[in-house]
């Protein structure tokens, strides 16, 4: 199995734990020096906070791990394309990569909206493209919608 298949197999068993507890199924890993520093699911719900996206925990328990607010030539697997927010974050922590699975038409900002972390005035570019488990972690998402609407 190749590393970015593995890696992203990790952040989807994320994704798993974010929905079993009813949040947006969303799951994230931060790689550093080819070993996982740090993981997360969104918990902006159980938290009461719009910024506790699965990235930004990610980010937040990377850089106390490894003890700056710098990831740089840190990698990060996520489910989703992030959105504008953890772009920006992407960004500010230094990220040398960032690897998602399934694109989010409605509010992702690295290629379906905006292509934020290509944008001419940021101060750090992010690499970033589309890996594995794209039909999964598209699936998983659907699922949770399905059942969201269904309770209303």
């Amino acid at each position: 199995m190749n590393n970015n298949l593995f890696f992203m197999k990790r952040a989807y068993e994320q994704a798993l734990l974010g929905f079993k507890k009813e949040e947006i199924p969303v799951g994230a890993v931060v790689v550093y020096e080819n070993e996982i520093i740090s993981e997360a699911h969104n918990e902006s719900i159980f938290k009461t906070d719009p910024t506790s996206h699965a990235e930004i925990v990610a980010i937040r328990k990377a850089a106390l791990k490894i003890g700056n607010y710098r990831l740089t030539n840190a990698k990060m697997f996520v489910t989703l394309e992030p959105c504008l927010m953890c772009c920006g974050a992407l960004i500010h922590a230094r990220f040398d990569k960032v690897i998602f699975s399934t694109q989010d038409k409605k509010s992702g900002a690295v290629i379906s909206n905006g292509n934020l972390l290509e944008a001419n005035f940021v101060n750090h570019y992010v690499k970033f493209e589309q890996g594995p488990m794209q039909e999964e972690s598209s699936a998983l998402l659907k699922k949770f919608f399905e059942i969201r609407r269904s309770k209303v």
